[in-house]
């Protein structure tokens, strides 16, 4: 199948190019268009009890949720002066109708002295007015708040933009323009690094063809699947990016492979070689990168199941990509891949490849001559750095994740600290049914009562939902916030009601931690029994892929520790330049569990294939994983520096959860790529012996009939 996909890409690759040029101009002028159609937020599960109270308390009375803050603050006036109200009024005044469906500052008369006094700061010198935005989403208030925020601001006065819109609004324009200024930054740092890798800017520059062409492809198949479910800004961020880290990695085994083939005879042959090869092994590879990927589509969480699908589709691209659009580009450069070569050089990959011995070799040989030494070592190590995990503080996503001084943040540091009961939050409680005002009375008199609470008000009633807000001091994703939670949930409610719902912020993480603690069982059942099935007909036993999942495991506790170690407790505050929040949001921890999943299977089967290769023939099991290390590693050492570069420009982000993710998935690579591949896998398969390729009769049967074999790689 693989040879004959390369011999179709020969023969027909003028018409492959014509088709690709046609694709690629489509892409970018209608698949760029998804930044126009996708969906905000999306770290809600939208059937969640948090969200239904939401949506209740909306569509029955009407939207009044403060949407933004406005702080107004000024160095010699004080709230007590006539210029500072008259600043503040003006400016408040020339709002358009037709945007803000409502204001509330320090002056209105309608308000009680307890709610002026949460106007104004201790000393007076600041107060913040609060509106509401017309809209019946986030999107359409973003809007309406991108035309205001000009007019929001004061000539006399000192003034930040906040509130739970504006740092909506500032989390996705930043993500943006930093995933744009990764992209400018490693770019550069790519093609120096794949010169030097291949010796030449003609072949470092196919890999990086086939990566623009995986993105173009995979933002046109994510605008396609708005139109049928919604797609999540940031499954954008992380798609490119880790798309341009993979595409680079497939063209780089492909293109040395085929620089290998070349040596060894003309095009027409080289190029099937190169695809039965090299080509089974990528496309193999994607499929398992496809499986983490679609273990994320058991989450309810839109922005959980957007990475998913849009890592999917980007992975698919770049499959396509190097299989049939790099193929015909080979077919084309020919002997010319090796042209515009730097001085001095030579194709040290190939080379490393066809030498019996080496470095790598060496290794091999020296780890499995005490194995169970450098197991115990290592294992220790990589269980010390994952016992980190047993301190997780999970928390929210919120202005915390915005970098220091950026606007929405500000403001909301300003409201914490300077205003009285500015750390105050709210619980939103909805309550259906036809309920008397006294019982209603008497069950709020009991929801301000319970430990925790600082107050509960009737916000809004209507004939048939009643609208109450319980209030608290901390954060929303506070151990004590939490435990109001479940106790406001826990309360009985008025006996004349037909239903009680809990939303707020801090609602909205305690059902977001359980969804995501219930779908993760679900998840990792699910891939790691396909990933094993896959391992399993691609090397023919049932102890590597075993032995290979528990290794991935072990790699990984170790990165999310060291992601709790530098993120959650601040290690890495000052060398990475964030503010560190004290908890973490689990969104991200799932997120780098299951991409390091994909891509530590991803590395795992290019070694084991050799290795088994070098097995079949031989029958020698430490020889066979020596060579099998001495032929992958230079290659795979150099694959897994360029996707760190992807990653480490993500992770230069000023966005904390940029940060995490990006250094958290480059740390996996790093640990899998050295004391995994380089120490774990040799000291492991040299204790199993032959036992690493024990397989009984029945699925030897099955292997040998649908599985996977490698002819040379």
């Amino acid at each position: 199948m693989f040879s004959a996909l390369g011999r179709f890409s020969h023969r027909g690759r003028t018409w492959i190019l014509v088709a690709t040029g046609f694709f690629v101009v489509l892409a970018s002028l209608w698949g760029t268009g998804i930044f126009d159609a996708v969906s905000e937020g999306g770290f809600e599960d939208p059937d969640a009890e948090s969200t239904r109270a939401g949506e209740v308390i909306e569509d029955e009375l009407g939207h009044d949720a403060v949407d933004v803050t406005a702080v107004y603050r000024s160095d010699e006036l004080t709230v007590g002066d006539r210029e500072f109200a008259s600043a503040v009024q003006r400016t408040v005044d020339d709002l358009p109708d037709d945007v803000v469906a409502d204001t509330t500052t320090y002056w209105d008369n309608g308000i009680g002295e307890r709610e002026r006094s949460v106007l104004v700061s201790e000393d007076r010198d600041a107060t913040y007015v609060a509106l509401t935005l017309h809209g019946d989403s986030t999107a359409e208030r973003m809007d309406g708040l991108a035309e205001i925020t000009g007019e929001l601001r004061s000539e006399e006065l000192d003034t930040h933009v906040g509130g739970p819109v504006a740092v909506e609004q500032e989390l996705q324009d930043k993500a943006e323009s930093d995933v744009v200024r990764a992209e400018l930054i490693s770019l550069p740092l790519l093609l120096v690094l794949l010169v030097v890798i291949f010796g030449g800017v003609v072949a470092a520059l196919l890999p990086l063809a086939v990566g623009g062409l995986a993105i173009l492809g995979s933002l046109t198949l994510l605008r396609a699947l708005t139109h049928v479910t919604d797609v999540s800004v940031f499954a954008i961020n992380v798609a490119t990016l880790l798309g341009l880290g993979l595409a680079i990695d497939y063209g780089l085994f492909l293109v040395s492979r085929f620089r290998e083939e070349m040596a060894r005879g003309d095009v027409a042959r080289a190029l099937p070689r190169t695809l039965e090869t090299a080509g089974r092994t990528v496309a193999f590879s994607g499929v398992t990168v496809m499986i983490a990927f679609a273990g994320l589509l058991f989450f309810p969480q839109p922005i959980l199941r957007s990475i998913g699908l849009g890592g999917m589709a980007v992975v698919l691209f770049d499959v396509l990509a190097a299989l049939l659009v790099l193929p015909a580009l080979l077919s084309m450069v020919g002997r010319h891949v090796d042209s515009l070569r730097l001085p001095g050089s030579r194709n040290t990959i190939t080379g490393a490849a066809a030498n019996s011995s080496g470095v790598w070799k060496r290794l091999a040989h020296s780890v499995m001559q005490r194995p169970l030494r450098y197991l115990i070592t290592v294992s220790c190590v990589l269980l010390a750095f994952a016992s980190a995990l047993l301190s997780t503080d999970i928390g929210s996503t919120d202005h915390r994740y915005l970098p220091h001084g950026s606007e929405s943040r500000t403001a909301a540091d300003i409201l914490e600290t300077d205003f009285p009961n500015g750390g105050n939050g709210q619980l939103e409680v909805a309550v259906t049914g036809e309920v008397a005002q006294p019982e209603l009375a008497a069950y709020t008199q009991r929801l301000a009562e319970l430990e925790g609470a600082t107050g509960a008000t009737v916000q809004r009633a209507g004939d048939t939902t009643a609208h109450l807000s319980v209030t608290y001091e901390g954060d929303p994703d506070d151990a004590d916030t939490s435990r109001l939670v479940n106790d406001v949930r826990g309360e009985p409610g008025p006996d004349s009601a037909e239903r009680v719902l809990v939303g707020g912020p801090a609602a909205q993480h305690v059902d977001n931690v359980d969804a995501i603690m219930e779908a993760v069982p679900w998840t990792l059942l699910f891939v790691i029994a396909v990933t094993t099935v896959l391992l399993f007909l691609a090397f023919g036993s049932i102890v590597l892929p075993l032995k290979a999942v528990a290794m991935g495991f072990l790699s990984l506790g170790a990165s999310l520790g060291a992601v709790i170690w530098g993120f959650q407790e601040g290690h890495l505050a000052s060398l990475l330049g964030f503010d560190a929040v004290g908890t973490i949001d689990p969104t991200y921890l799932v997120l780098i569990l299951i991409v390091a999943f994909g891509l530590a299977m991803d590395y795992e089967l290019f070694l084991l294939s050799r290795v088994r290769e070098e097995y079949t023939a031989s029958g020698d099991n430490p020889r066979s994983v020596a060579v099998g290390l001495q032929r992958t590693g230079r290659i795979i050492t150099s694959a897994a520096l360029l996707l760190v570069v992807v990653l480490a420009a993500m992770g230069a982000s000023d966005l904390l959860f940029l940060k995490i993710i990006g250094i958290g998935l480059a740390t996996a690579v790093v640990v899998d790529a050295t004391l995994v591949r380089a120490v774990l896998v040799p000291a492991t398969m040299r204790l199993l012996g032959g036992a690493n390729w024990w397989l009984p009769r029945g699925l030897r049967l099955v292997h040998d009939r649908i599985g996977v074999n490698e002819s040379e790689q």
